[in-house]
C-alpha cells in the first residue's frame, strides 16, 4: 500500500469519527442545552490533551497560548462549535454535514482575499457553483426551509475561519497545543453562555458521562487521524476523501435517527463536493506546475 493510499485511509477513518461524534452529540442534545454541551466537551477535550501532552514529555502549559493569531483562532473555533454543536440539536445531522462541505469552498475564497493567494477564473467560478449548491441545499423561502440551519452555515463559516487562521499559526506550537487551546476556551465560553441565558444545569448519570468520554476519544482519535493522513502522500488526493464525511453523516443519520435526507439536498451536496474536489485538484496542479 502507497503513502497516498494510507494517509486516504486515515482520512476516511478521521471522517467516520466526526460524523459519529457529532451523532453522539446530538443524542445528547435532547437531555442537555447545547451550552452544558460545549463545555463538558471543551472540559473532556482540554483535560485529554494535557494528559497526552504530560505523558510525551511536553509541558500543557505554553507562552504562545497569549499569542495574538493563537487567540484569534480559538475565537473562531469557539465561534464555529458554539453554533454548529446548537444546530445539531435542531436539524436533521445529515442537513448539517451537508453545510459544513463547503468548509474547503470558503476556505479557498479567503486564502485569497485575506492571505493573498492567487485564484484564478476558473477556482472563483468553481467556489460560485459551490455555493450555489449551498442554497440548494437550505433552500431559503422555500417551504422546507429550515431556519436552523442557518446555525450550522454560522458554524461553518466559523470553522472555516479557523482553518484560516490555522495557515497563520506560529511554527513552534504544535497541533495537540492549539487543539488544547481551543477546547479549553469552550469551557467558560459554554458556561457563560448557560448562565446568561438561565438555563438549568443537569448532571449527567454514568451513562451521560460514558458519551461524553466516548465522544472525546472518538474526536481525538479523529484529530490523530487526520494529522497523521495529511502527512502521508499527495495530499491533494489524500484531502479529497473528506467528503467521505457526508457518506458516513447519511449512514449514521439513518440508523441512528432514521433520517432520509430529501433529492434536493442530495443534489445541493452532490454540486459542493464536485466543485470542492475541483478546487482541490486545481490547486494541486497549479502547486506542482510552481515546483517543476
Amino acid at each position: 500500500m502507497t503513502d497516498t493510499m494510507r494517509g486516504a485511509a486515515m482520512m476516511v477513518g478521521a471522517m467516520a469519527c466526526f460524523a459519529v461524534e457529532d451523532a453522539l452529540i446530538k443524542g445528547l442534545s435532547a437531555t442537555f442545552s447545547s451550552a452544558q454541551i460545549i463545555w463538558m466537551l471543551g472540559l473532556g477535550g482540554a483535560m485529554a490533551f494535557a494528559i497526552w501532552l504530560q505523558a510525551t514529555g511536553k509541558r500543557a502549559w505554553s507562552p504562545l497560548y497569549l499569542h495574538r493569531r493563537v487567540l484569534l483562532r480559538s475565537g473562531f473555533e469557539v465561534f464555529g462549535t458554539l453554533f454548529f454543536v446548537s444546530s445539531l440539536a435542531l436539524i436533521p445531522l445529515a442537513l448539517a454535514s451537508a453545510v459544513i462541505q463547503a468548509t474547503p469552498l470558503v476556505v479557498a475564497m479567503g486564502a485569497a482575499l485575506f492571505l493573498g493567494a492567487t485564484v484564478g477564473w476558473r477556482r472563483w467560478l468553481a467556489i460560485t457553483v459551490g455555493f450555489t449548491g449551498v442554497l440548494v441545499i437550505i433552500r431559503p423561502g422555500a417551504a422546507s426551509f429550515e431556519p436552523a440551519t442557518l446555525l450550522a452555515l454560522t458554524g461553518m463559516l466559523g470553522l472555516a475561519a479557523r482553518d484560516l487562521a490555522t495557515r497563520t499559526m506560529p511554527r513552534e506550537i504544535s497541533g495537540a497545543r492549539l487543539s488544547l487551546h481551543a477546547f479549553g476556551a469552550l469551557v467558560p465560553t459554554g458556561l457563560g453562555l448557560q448562565i446568561l441565558l438561565g438555563l438549568e444545569f443537569l448532571r449527567p448519570d454514568l451513562a451521560q458521562l460514558g458519551i461524553l468520554a466516548l465522544c472525546v476519544g472518538i474526536g481525538m482519535l479523529g484529530y490523530l487521524a487526520i494529522v497523521g493522513a495529511t502527512r502521508l502522500g499527495d495530499i491533494s488526493v489524500v484531502s479529497s476523501f473528506r467528503y467521505s464525511r457526508m457518506l458516513f453523516a447519511l449512514i449514521v443519520g439513518g440508523i441512528a435517527f432514521g433520517e432520509r435526507p430529501d433529492l434536493w439536498t442530495l443534489v445541493g451536496v452532490s454540486i459542493v463536493i464536485a466543485t470542492g474536489l475541483y478546487t482541490l485538484i486545481r490547486e494541486a496542479r497549479l502547486r506542482n506546475a510552481s515546483q517543476a
